[in-house]
């Protein structure tokens, strides 16, 4: 039985993916280099440290991975206003809290971006634990971030919330399950062949199943 719930926060709780793609073809532009977004948004999920080497190419990390991924953070936080949760976000965690879970909410952002993103869902009351960059060495779909997590409430098994093949495989690699949501814009069979272990369209979708997960509530 698990114990502790890990939300993936950007593209899961608030609604960021196509954010993240805009600041990053704008970081990109700055240094002459134009990627088309849908290859932009492929990549999102993973951490900054994972995706520019993995959709600029390991020259372009070698040559201005740092400095792209400081253009990101400045053009992210022209973006960062725009930013919404996503429905139904506070009422799932709730529900999930309330059915006796440890809850973290895991992100792989810039702490100042996590806080502005906690209060959006109004999460920081009732999760246990939360994370930032600063929390993992190695970002998804590495699994540091997931162990970090059940590390930090003393969870012994997880069950992992997220939008992206990067969630579900990060997870994976320590035998987390994951329940998958559609809102990072992946589909709903890549979502399962990269193990998820169930799919749903949104947060209020995955509330009025949740019985029917890992996270039901006990006795259910």
């Amino acid at each position: 039985m698990a114990d502790t719930a890990i939300f993936d926060v950007d593209g899961t709780l608030v609604d960021t993916n196509y954010q993240h793609a805009l600041a990053w073809f704008r970081a990109f532009r700055r240094f002459g280099i134009t990627l088309p977004l849908w290859r932009l948004h492929r990549g999102i999920g993973m951490g900054g440290d994972v995706f520019v080497p993995t959709v600029g190419g390991q020259d372009v990390e070698e040559a201005h991975g740092d400095d792209l991924r400081t253009a990101w953070t400045e053009e992210f936080d022209r973006l960062i206003g725009e930013v919404q949760p996503l429905e139904g976000a506070h009422e799932l965690l709730r529900a999930v809290k309330d059915r006796g879970f440890r809850l973290v909410l895991a992100s792989s952002g810039s702490g100042k971006h996590v806080d502005v993103f906690l209060d959006l869902v109004d999460g920081k009351g009732l999760a246990d634990a939360w994370t930032t960059s600063e929390d993992a060495e190695t970002s998804k779909p590495a699994p540091d971030l997931v162990a970090v997590a059940l590390e930090k409430v003393g969870g012994t098994s997880g069950v992992m919330v997220g939008d992206s093949v990067y969630d579900v495989e990060s997870a994976g690699k320590l035998d987390v399950p994951t329940l998958a949501l559609r809102t990072g814009g992946f589909g709903v069979e890549e979502l399962r062949a990269a193990g998820a272990v169930g799919v749903f369209d949104s947060l209020v979708d995955l509330r009025e199943h949740l019985d029917e997960t890992p996270l039901a509530r006990p006795g259910s």
